[in-house]
């Protein structure tokens, strides 16, 4: 079910009501209804996937309590690798199963040695790179005696499966949201009503912006070879802006949505687009998939606290896995392998956590140095996003190659002014409330009623005349 669809525009008030009217003041009630309407809501694409989900469920579950039961090192470990071992069993089946096969056959081959290879006709099932690193981080917690096992099947199948982050996250902590199914949850009107606040504004990153980015982004990615270099750098930009507002939308709708359930999920995207260099981005971009590998593989594998040789290969090996969690495909690889690349030197040199506080914090504007940094950082990434959305690294190549050409210098042929209207009024906006959790949440918050009441009316009718229905989300495929 996609949040962008008319079907849930009548799901969500109706799962609401029934869960204020008829669970309120009963943890239980509300929490068996949010598991029967995340089950609703995730078969809706379909419902044969829903073993997926139970099957981590009843396995993580188990592994649990297993875990609490036991103190002998070894029996542990062994509990715990059950559990990665299934869950990553189930997500490296579905998710990389045709690409390791095709690569296998395909190194074959070029060593002078074809093979008969064959592909199987697999389904991604959307969502499951979120759901399953979701509960292996209990499992682990468990493990490492941060966290204690839940014996409440329901409230632990809610905590997996909770609708509003099931399909694109945030990927949630147990430690964060586990506890608050056992907490007695009343209505908060201004809570919900700041969750709405978001939902609107996380609906118009998608629809508006990040629609209407994509048709050209298609255009231009798709017949690059027929424009000039300047262009394509108008086309990655778009792209750019593109995953970015779809990708942090659908965050906001989750958020928000979250809360008027009376929970609180952690801020995903802290206008990255706003860094000063490349260890601020990643510290704001997907910072829930981020500090998950942090958490989990970069600090046990010793983090930055080695030798030199090991910090540079712990480095790669987070951005190597975090590029391939998105997908089955080199592109990504080459990605994660460049933004190594640009994060290494400012970690070898100590200058990775220069920029802890917001941009620009004591003033309305940035100084002329704070924009050159912010142009560098974001030229930087936009050229990494190339490789991410490029079919594969020939055609990566193929348009970087058209980018440095003597057309560079050409006027773009594809140039929508009213979407670069958009985007300059996004900017602005975002700027405007980059020290909140999203762009509009104080937003004219003091201004009279009829000014806030303008301006999300303009956001509405913007969805209305710009708006591109029932568009999937680009981090469905991931």
């Amino acid at each position: 079910m996609l949040f962008n669809s008319i079907d849930f525009a009548i799901f969500l008030p109706i799962v609401f009501l029934v869960y204020w009217c008829f669970g309120r003041k009963h943890i239980r009630a509300q929490n068996i209804l949010i598991v029967v309407a995340s089950y609703v809501f995730y078969g809706w694409w379909d419902w044969r996937f829903l073993f997926l989900i139970l099957l981590s469920t009843l396995v993580d579950y188990t592994i649990g309590l297993a875990l609490e039961k036991e103190d002998k090192v070894q029996k542990r470990k062994i509990l715990l690798w059950a559990s990665l071992l299934v869950n990553l069993g189930l997500l490296g089946f579905f998710k990389y199963f045709n690409f390791f096969i095709d690569n296998f056959t395909s190194a074959f081959s070029f060593f002078g040695h074809p093979i008969g290879g064959y592909s199987l006709n697999i389904i991604l099932p959307v969502g499951i790179s979120f759901y399953t690193f979701q509960t292996l981080s209990y499992t682990i917690d468990v493990y490492n005696k941060k966290l204690k096992p839940t014996a409440d099947f329901i409230s632990f199948s809610a905590f997996v499966s909770f609708f509003p982050q099931l399909v694109a996250g945030p990927i949630e902590r147990a430690t964060n949201l586990l506890p608050q199914f056992f907490k007695e949850r009343n209505f908060n009107y201004e809570m919900a009503k700041n969750g709405l606040r978001q939902i609107l504004w996380g609906l118009f990153k998608k629809i508006v912006i990040a629609d209407n980015c994509a048709k050209y982004v298609n255009i231009i990615f798709e017949n690059h070879e027929a424009y000039s270099g300047s262009t394509l750098v108008l086309g990655a930009v778009f792209f750019a802006f593109q995953i970015y507002c779809d990708f942090s939308g659908y965050s906001d709708i989750a958020i928000g949505t979250a809360r008027l359930f009376g929970f609180n999920l952690m801020q995903n995207f802290a206008f990255p687009y706003f860094s000063r260099d490349m260890a601020e981005f990643w510290r704001r971009w997907h910072i829930s998939l981020s500090t998950w590998f942090r958490d989990y593989v970069y600090i046990p594998l010793g983090g930055s606290k080695v030798s030199k040789a090991k910090v540079i290969r712990n480095v790669f090996i987070i951005f190597l896995v975090s590029g391939f969690w998105h997908g089955a495909n080199w592109t990504f690889i080459f990605w994660g392998g460049l933004n190594a690349l640009y994060f290494l030197p400012l970690l070898l040199l100590k200058r990775n956590r220069k920029n802890l506080n917001d941009v620009a914090e004591s003033s309305n504007f940035p100084s002329v140095r704070v924009v050159f940094q912010i142009a560098v950082t974001f030229s930087l990434t936009v050229f990494a996003w190339i490789f991410f959305r490029a079919e594969n690294i020939r055609q990566a190549f193929s348009y970087i190659r058209r980018i440095f050409s003597r057309s560079l210098f050409s006027l773009p042929k594809e140039m929508p002014l009213y979407l670069l209207i958009l985007l300059f009024l996004f900017i602005v906006i975002e700027w405007t409330g980059r020290k909140n959790q999203y762009a509009i949440e104080e937003f004219w918050i003091n201004k009279p009623v009829y000014v806030r009441w303008g301006f999300y009316y303009l956001l509405a009718i913007g969805m209305y005349v710009y708006g591109i229905k029932d568009q999937e989300f680009i981090y469905f495929q991931f």
